[in-house]
């Protein structure tokens, strides 16, 4: 008998390192097929140009696509693909890169009312009481916002330089959405043992994570002295089509304490192959001349010389 269990809790052991290592696997593929997708996708964009600029966003999306069908062909994670392949476009510098943002993030909206209304459509709020998801999800949402996002955030946060105000608000403003409803959803397809029991479950935590910690996310913010305010509409956009690539144009904006602080552009040291073409307070253009006074906020677009070694932005920081 003692020969049987030990056999017995060597293969569980065994069954569970096999698993774990699977997982890591799967991890690291997913992360090369992404970095090596990121990377392709954005040469492909910045090299071929396309006939019409409503197929440049398709062109990404069809990337994405690629990118997470070719992570599963090699057994890798292709969640993870197409999000490492995404932070690496984040930062590139593309044509019609503000459309392609624009319909993205139109993109995600819509899908995550879809997520929320199918998770509406298919929790069966009669079956809670008997499975004890309320009670199981409760539990669980409070751990997760009380005890395993407060640590987990205190480690990743250590190496910064944060206020303590501040750290508390990330620690709490952790809410729930479509993720865990797409997982959950996997599981529930998948017909896995108590797959509707954990779906519900997902349903209270993401049910609770909305309606706590989101509608108190202004008073804690208050009480931890995180400047918050209002964000206005913009539906107004100036825009100018260049068949090059612009090098010398920068985008910055006035910081609080800086040289340009409250001083006038003919005042500011730029060098001589700087110049302020454009300069935007409150939604509102401003005349770009030497005696315009910014102000911190300000948003001012610099045309430099791409073959100068100076840096431009430096009269913008403090």
């Amino acid at each position: 008998m003692a020969g049987l269990l030990t056999t017995a809790g060597g293969s569980a052991t065994a069954t569970a390192g096999q698993v774990a290592l699977t997982f890591a696997e799967q991890m690291a593929v997913g992360a090369a097929v992404g970095l090596g997708g990121g990377w392709a996708l954005k040469r492909f964009m910045q090299k071929v140009p396309l006939p019409n600029e409503g197929l440049y966003p398709l062109r990404t999306l069809a990337g994405a696509f690629v990118v997470y069908g070719t992570a599963t062909a090699a057994h890798g994670s292709g969640f993870l693909a197409v999000f490492t392949a995404g932070i690496l476009l984040g930062d590139a510098r593309a044509p019609y890169k503000r459309e392609i943002e624009r319909f993205h993030a139109a993109l995600s909206s819509l899908a995550e009312i879809v997520a929320f209304t199918l998770l509406g459509l298919s929790v069966p709020l009669g079956t809670f009481a008997a499975q004890g998801a309320w009670a199981d999800g409760l539990i669980l949402a409070a751990l997760l916002v009380l005890v395993a996002r407060p640590l987990a955030m205190a480690v990743l946060l250590w190496p910064l330089r944060l206020r303590a105000g501040e750290r508390v608000f990330l620690a709490f403003a952790g809410l729930k959405g479509a993720v865990p409803i797409l997982l959950g959803s996997f599981a529930l397809s998948a017909r896995l043992p108590h797959s509707q029991q954990m779906y519900d479950v997902v349903f209270v935590v993401v049910a609770f994570s909305v309606v706590v910690p989101g509608a108190l996310v202004p008073t804690v913010a208050r009480k931890c002295r995180i400047p918050m305010r209002a964000q206005e509409l913009e539906p107004w956009a100036l825009g100018v089509r260049l068949r090059d690539r612009p090098e010398g144009a920068r985008r910055v904006v006035v910081e609080p304490g800086s040289p340009a602080d409250g001083r006038a552009v003919g005042d500011l040291d730029l060098g001589e192959h700087v110049w302020v073409s454009l300069a935007i307070r409150e939604g509102h253009l401003l005349p770009a001349s030497g005696a315009t006074r910014l102000e911190a906020g300000d948003e001012v677009l610099l045309l430099t010389d791409p073959e100068q070694a100076r840096d431009p932005t430096g009269p913008f920081r403090p």
